[in-house]
């Protein structure tokens, strides 16, 4: 599926994109089937679908940023779904990349040098890469609801907003979370599959 194939669905999102962006986003995605041929960068089942499974569920973050929001941590990148797509499409967020696999950071490296040049990239274990506040915090595939809290809460200051991709076992994660964290939450279904939502983690803090 090409770009033209989602480009009504991102108009749903009530988007418009730039031209600019949209060649953003073909470096990525060019670069992602030219590397995927050498490193896993996502599952080999997805590559037939990358514009949908990928581009546009990290696209559908955009209208769930804040308009004040300024600074961005996406936590273990990966292949830059969703933080690489979101700095593409949102040069004027001052963006980091947290990623401890020394291959993938080359990757996202390049990418961004060709398409989101402003972009950070943080080669380094979450635990250890500096703990600098962010607004806005995005994961996706990366780990269980309390674990990410556990790397989130790191980076958040009032009122830091955390967007995380989450499948059908939300419902579980978040009962696990609940004992050790208060926040505010609400999900927001995602456009790409049913049984999926973004969860949108607010005034995050440990229950004492």
């Amino acid at each position: 599926m090409a770009r033209d194939d989602i480009a009504g669905a991102v108009a749903q999102l009530g988007l418009s994109l730039p031209e600019d962006v949209w060649r953003g986003l073909e470096i990525h995605v060019g670069a992602l089937l030219k590397w995927q041929r050498s490193i896993n960068l996502v599952s080999r089942s997805t590559l037939d679908e990358v514009w949908t499974r990928h581009v546009l569920d990290s696209l559908q973050l955009l209208p769930l940023i804040p308009a004040g929001a300024r600074t961005l941590v996406d936590l273990g990148s990966g292949a830059g779904f969703p933080g690489l797509v979101v700095a593409i499409a949102r040069p004027d967020l001052s963006v980091r990349l947290v990623e401890s696999d020394n291959r993938k950071a080359v990757f996202l490296g390049e990418v961004a040098r060709q398409a989101a040049p402003t972009t950070v990239i943080v080669n380094k274990r979450i635990e250890a890469a500096a703990p600098d506040p962010a607004d806005v915090i995005t994961a996706r595939a990366l780990a269980p609801l309390p674990e990410l809290l556990d790397w989130a809460h790191r980076f958040t200051i009032d009122p830091t907003i955390c967007l995380f991709h989450k499948g059908r076992s939300i419902d579980d994660e978040l009962t696990d979370a609940e004992r050790r964290w208060m926040m505010t939450m609400d999900r927001v279904p995602s456009v790409t599959a049913p049984d999926a939502a973004i969860l949108r983690v607010a005034r995050l803090r440990p229950r004492r």
